[in-house]
């Protein structure tokens, strides 16, 4: 069988899974291994051929995939490295996000720069996005139909980047990447597993804006995932 052939029927094979899954409880993995339904299962493009982060842009389109597409101003995609060893994710944009088109650029973002500063990092060199790519109206938890609907896109986008370790930004993009509803608190301080990937949830800096004395934890967060990085040594930027 040819190459072309045998890329084919495994996404032929995926396909079924994938629809044996939406239909059912479980989705049989490669392998003999299952996923329930309620964890985080990427979909059957993303598995069955990477896409370069420019791809994925232009397969998004002007999104109108779910209701925010009717009160965003931007699409905010994503910003830095597209081979990045170190991703960040947050929830979703804000105000001031939705208007630049670009993730945590308000006074959170001004806290996350200089949190990833101090890690030796910088934002063109990490990946920064958000689980939502479009802001909810006055700033308000995203709802399950708007997760579903972007998902999709960040699993891709993930799987383009390929990180090391991604830094999960409170506790909604830890439950949506984990597959839990875990409160951070019991999350953060230790590494999580997530198809091969470790993933370190640690406070939002917006909650840190607001709570300055769980500066000292979140920092603690990160000097785990610096030390992860070294260990696979992987070498800051700006170290």
């Amino acid at each position: 069988m040819e190459i072309a052939d045998e890329v084919a029927a495994l996404a032929r094979a995926f396909r079924a899974q994938l629809a044996r899954h939406r239909a059912g409880g479980t989705w049989a993995a490669p392998g003999g291994a299952t996923l329930t339904r309620d964890l985080p299962v990427i979909d059957v493009e993303i598995r069955s051929g990477r896409r370069t982060l420019a791809q994925i842009r232009t397969d998004l389109g002007e999104c109108t995939r779910c209701k925010l597409c009717s009160t965003r101003r931007s699409i905010v995609f994503g910003v830095g490295a597209d081979d990045a060893p170190l991703m960040f994710v947050g929830e979703a944009p804000g105000e001031q996000e939705d208007r630049r088109g670009e993730p945590f650029v308000g006074p959170a973002g001004e806290l996350l720069d200089k949190m990833i500063e101090a890690m030796g990092w910088s934002r063109r060199d990490v990946y920064i996005a958000n689980i939502l790519m479009c802001r909810p109206p006055g700033n308000r938890n995203p709802q399950p139909d708007e997760v579903a609907a972007c998902k999709p896109f960040l699993e891709a986008k993930i799987a383009a980047i390929a990180p090391r370790v991604i830094v999960a930004l409170g506790r909604p993009a830890a439950n949506t990447l984990l597959g839990t509803d875990a409160p951070i608190s019991a999350l953060r301080g230790r590494f999580h597993d997530r198809y091969g990937t470790k993933v370190m949830p640690t406070f939002h800096p917006a909650y840190l804006l607001r709570e300055p004395d769980r500066k000292r934890d979140a920092w603690s967060d990160l000097k785990l995932v610096m030390a992860e990085l070294a260990r696979l040594g992987i070498t800051p930027a700006h170290g």
